[in-house]
């Protein structure tokens, strides 16, 4: 099961790193990543990198290697709030 969900979240992610200019026309510029990512190409870029953090994750869930990537992502927040040591 985790494959067929991390193939389904890997392909929509290569689907926004390569359609970036399809997305773009279709749900237009976004000023965040037009704002800090470059003047006239940010939103562009802005896509293809959510497109390569899918694509990551998608692998991540392929793998079942997801939970330990958020565990360790969120170790410094867990061990703050006072959960097992």
């Amino acid at each position: 099961m985790y494959i067929i969900i991390g193939f389904i979240v890997l392909a929509a992610g290569a689907l926004l790193v390569i359609k970036s200019e399809a997305m773009l026309n279709a749900f237009g510029r976004i000023a965040f990543f037009e704002k800090y990512l470059g003047s006239e190409g940010g939103s562009r870029l802005g896509y293809k990198i959510i497109g390569l953090i899918a694509i990551f994750i998608g692998f991540l869930i392929m793998t079942n290697m997801i939970g330990g990537f958020l565990g360790w992502l969120l170790s410094p927040l867990l061990r703050v709030s006072g959960g097992p040591r």
